[in-house]
């Protein structure tokens, strides 16, 4: 097990993506939309951040995406359904989709088709906490707090206060 970045390094990462947030998007239409289970809590910070910089009140959702995954059905015979929660309509919105970690696109696939149910964005943005790399769809981030190129051997466990107690990402074997 190695440590990729500790809770101090959380601290310099997430002000410095909510900077390029506000230097990139058009704020007087943006959105965040979390990918439950991490991104939605990385996205509260995010918006606190963004919102303590820049004088708005951006609006702010959760989507669920297991029901539309496509390896739904070998994942379990009963997947656990988390709820979708977005308040307000994403039409003409620009939405900032946060993930705490990129790897093969699956799940950044299956979120834009759930997002799409809301409504028509007129731009989606992409933040993650991590790009492991190892992409099986064509889709990239639009801003990434570490980069790093993990072996398909090993995996990457993202750790936030919120739900661990800790926010702390670590690079484990799968043995």
């Amino acid at each position: 097990m190695r440590v990729l970045l500790k809770s101090e390094e959380y601290e310099k990462v997430l002000p410095r993506l909510a900077a390029e947030v506000i230097e990139k998007e058009n704020i007087d239409k943006l959105a965040i939309v979390g990918i439950r289970r991490r991104g939605d809590y990385l996205g509260i910070r995010l918006k606190k951040l963004i919102e303590e910089k820049v004088n708005v009140n951006l609006p702010i959702g959760a989507i669920d995406i297991n029901l539309y995954r496509d390896d739904l059905s070998s994942l379990s015979e009963f997947p656990e359904i988390k709820e979708t929660d977005i308040p307000f309509d994403i039409t003409g919105k620009s939405v900032l989709l946060v993930d705490d970690v990129l790897y093969t696109g699956r799940t950044i696939r299956a979120a834009l088709n759930a997002l799409f149910e809301y409504g028509r964005p007129q731009r989606v943005s992409l933040l993650v906490l991590m790009d492991r790399f190892g992409r099986e769809l064509p889709i990239s981030a639009n801003y990434i707090g570490l980069a790093l190129n993990v072996p398909k051997e090993q995996y990457v466990s993202v750790r936030i206060k919120e739900l661990e107690g800790e926010d702390v990402i670590l690079l484990k074997d799968r043995s």
